[in-house]
């Protein structure tokens, strides 16, 4: 080999090399309402307290080394295994074994904010909440942020266009339909309801669904409700969470709506009560496979 031809060899490898280091330390800097943090891109050490989040990265293949095991959905039961480190429970961190796990990156959702600076003095640490009250444009901009973080832009892109034709979709049926829509949770016997700009008022937003009544109070746990509620108001089209399902509980939401007073609504004389994911809508909204199953949960209300 020549001089010359060698030294174009040696300046093409450099450059490899250089290309390939700068894309390892690649690092994108994060802005968010609790503080501004840098984050490496494509980090190997992932702890996930969102189970939203969770949802996106096991969508994505990507793997983490720790998690809050307790109240996982069922179509992640794969973490509760020994493979993956139990850090504590959603609203109290085992700080100590967070800090031996030596991750690049935590990410976390609105339940964990009060523990931020904490987390983030063991690695940075990044929120993704979810805005009731834009809840569609929100989750975007989380899958968009994760996309960038584990540079799985493209692939982000493709699912949430997919997630949006079939939510404008379902919004345009929910809105010729004029059907008068309640949001009601069950919780081991009790009920409360769910209007507008509340945590699962994508149900109105996006989705166009009419509220049966625009005075429901917002609040983290809903409105507290009688059975008489439901006969004046009556709705109908009743969409049910059932919460006791997901936090322990004795009756479940078919339990309590067996009643006489249930019976007497359109809805339930037209067969339109339909039960959603409670895992899905009240534990691990955010998800991709969360958003699907929501989309194919409302779908139920054109099936009667």
């Amino acid at each position: 080999m020549s001089k010359m031809n060698f030294i174009k060899v040696h300046v093409v490898l450099l450059s490899l090399v250089l290309l390939f280091t700068t894309a390892a330390n690649a690092s994108i800097t994060v802005e968010q309402e609790p503080g501004s943090v840098i984050v490496p891109v494509r980090p190997q050490r992932v702890v996930v307290f969102d189970y939203g989040v969770l949802d996106v990265l096991d969508t994505l293949g990507i793997e983490i080394v720790g998690l809050p095991k307790a109240s996982l959905p069922s179509y992640l039961e794969r973490y509760d295994s020994d493979e993956y480190v139990d850090v504590g429970t959603l609203f109290e961190p085992n700080f100590e074994r967070i800090y031996e796990l030596k991750p690049d990156v935590i990410l976390i959702g609105g339940r964990q904010l009060t523990l931020f600076d904490e987390l983030n003095r063991i690695a940075p640490t990044v929120l993704f909440s979810i805005d009731s009250a834009n809840f569609w444009p929100s989750f975007r901009a989380n899958l968009e942020l994760l996309g960038r973080i584990f540079a799985q832009a493209e692939v982000i892109g493709e699912r949430v266009t997919v997630l949006e034709t079939k939510l404008t979709a379902l919004g345009e049926q929910a809105a010729a339909s004029g059907l008068r829509t309640l949001i009601l949770q069950a919780n081991d016997g009790t009920l409360a309801v769910y209007g507008p700009n509340s945590r699962f008022g994508i149900i109105h937003q996006d989705l166009r669904f009419a509220p049966v009544d625009e005075g429901i109070v917002l609040g983290t746990h809903g409105m507290s409700i009688s059975f008489e509620y439901l006969v004046r108001t009556n709705p109908d089209l009743i969409f049910v969470i059932d919460r006791a399902a997901v936090v322990g509980g004795s009756i479940s939401a078919q339990q309590v709506l067996d009643n006489p007073l249930v019976k007497m609504t359109t809805a339930a004389q037209n067969s339109r009560i339909v039960y959603l994911n409670a895992e899905a809508w009240y534990v691990a909204s955010g998800g991709l496979k969360a958003a699907e199953i929501m989309l194919t949960d409302i779908e139920q209300a054109f099936s009667k």
